[in-house]
């Protein structure tokens, strides 16, 4: 019996044997009253009466412990399981920028306050394998959540305050070295074998080194291989397609959207490398880092595109020092059958942390780079972020996050420049 039913059940049994010692005593009490009064009185309560009462109450009592633990097992069996464990975070955000251009008449440089809310739940089934749900809800708007203004915060949700099952997939080994998914709500990126890089962004854009064209993802439906030796080398393929339940396209067919990524990297603890090609089917889209031109692409023609990205990160062996890690980033892509002047584009990014420079486990963040841009575009687009960030306890900190972006778009002129302040809360 686990240590709480003990106390429990000592605690229970002691307030039912609190009142048969006070009945016993009463009876005691009584008895010899009515004896003295009467002196003729022929009731006695001796040594067996008592044991016989005493008998009673226990039996009652042991009734009512045995109903008790009933109860007991019954709300363990329904409880959560041991196999699934929980753990999430929130945000809070204050941010605020100056848009120039176009941004200005659609943008409000009102001071916005928001929040985005996180929850994880994995459960194995065998051990090995985890069923990953990730629920989420926030209320951003206006252009922290626009992607190409270049705003987009990576806490932004503008869910307007509904929770959603936002990713949910399931995933599974077979032998040492290799992994499998699949799921309804996934996207590529969640199963490359290498990770591209180790630059912690604020804003969208500098995620996975430049989210343009060769990491681009959406969530949907996929599945997913990956191969992980132990000399560091690794290699993975997987597809997600942007099926529509309610309509013809389906998953994996002619009419969907579908991205098809194979990845090949080696990693050592200080370092990686690493090469994707992406084939984009049916006029995929992508944003997060890149301009109109560079986004469209054609696509409204439905137009495939082959897309290929190289990644590399170093770190320094120690923390605290003027030397940062270093994650750089170049995506090119080729549009088939795209008009000359309008069939390719191309990305760059680089991305400093260092940490611990100041207080224990904080950071500093500097990223920059150009947008996807395509032929058609006659400026060279801008953008960077600055941060410093520090933990205010163990399971909470504070970033504070300038950032740029001139031209975004691929329209001269189009600017913004802001400050964001986050705090975050995991637990």
């Amino acid at each position: 019996m686990k240590l709480f039913q003990k106390l429990l059940v000592a605690g229970t049994a002691l307030s039912l044997i609190a009142p048969v010692a006070s009945q016993a005593n009463t009876v005691n009490l009584e008895e010899m009253n009515s004896y003295v009064r009467s002196k003729k009185s022929k009731s006695r309560l001796d040594s067996k009466t008592f044991v016989n009462e005493v008998n009673k109450e226990l039996a009652s009592s042991k009734g009512r412990l045995n109903g008790l633990e009933a109860k007991q097992n019954n709300f363990e069996a329904g409880g959560f399981s041991d196999t699934t464990t929980l753990d999430g975070k929130a945000v809070f955000a204050i941010a605020a920028a100056d848009h120039n251009g176009s941004y200005s008449s659609n943008n409000s440089e009102a001071v916005q306050s928001h929040y985005m809310y996180q929850m994880n739940l994995n459960t194995s089934f065998t051990g090995d394998d985890n069923l990953y749900i990730r629920l989420k809800t926030g209320n951003a708007a206006g252009w922290t959540v626009t992607e190409e203004q270049g705003g987009y915060l990576v806490s932004g949700k503008g869910s307007s305050d509904a929770i959603k099952v936002d990713k949910i997939w399931y995933t599974f080994p077979v032998g040492e070295s290799n992994t499998f998914w699949i799921g309804p709500e996934i996207e590529n990126y969640y199963m490359h074998a290498t990770t591209p890089s180790i630059y912690s962004p604020t804003m969208k854009q500098f995620t996975l080194g430049g989210n343009a064209s060769a990491y681009g993802a959406s969530t949907n439906s996929g599945l997913g291989w990956a191969y992980n030796a132990d000399n560091g080398f690794a290699a993975s393929s997987n597809v997600v397609s942007k099926q529509t339940n309610s309509s013809s396209t389906g998953f994996l067919s002619n009419e969907a959207q579908t991205s098809w990524a194979t990845q090949i990297g080696y990693t050592q603890p200080q370092y990686s490398v690493s090469a994707i090609v992406n084939m984009k089917y049916n006029g995929w889209e992508d944003y997060y880092f890149s301009t109109t031109n560079g986004r469209n692409r054609d696509i409204t023609s439905g137009l495939n595109s082959t897309n290929i990205g190289l990644r590399a990160w170093w770190r320094p062996q120690e923390t605290g020092t003027a030397t940062p890690s270093i994650s750089v980033g170049y995506d090119t892509s080729s549009i088939n059958g795209a008009p000359s002047g309008a069939d390719s584009t191309d990305m760059f990014f680089v991305g400093f942390n260092w940490a611990d420079m100041f207080l224990a486990d904080d950071k500093i963040g500097l990223a920059f780079g150009q947008p996807q841009t395509n032929e058609n575009d006659t400026v060279d687009p801008f953008s960077y972020e600055a941060y410093y960030q520090y933990a205010l306890n163990d399971a909470s900190t504070l970033r504070t996050t300038v950032f740029g972006n001139s031209d975004r778009d691929g329209t001269v002129g189009n600017d913004n420049n802001g400050v964001v302040v986050e705090t975050t809360f995991k637990f």
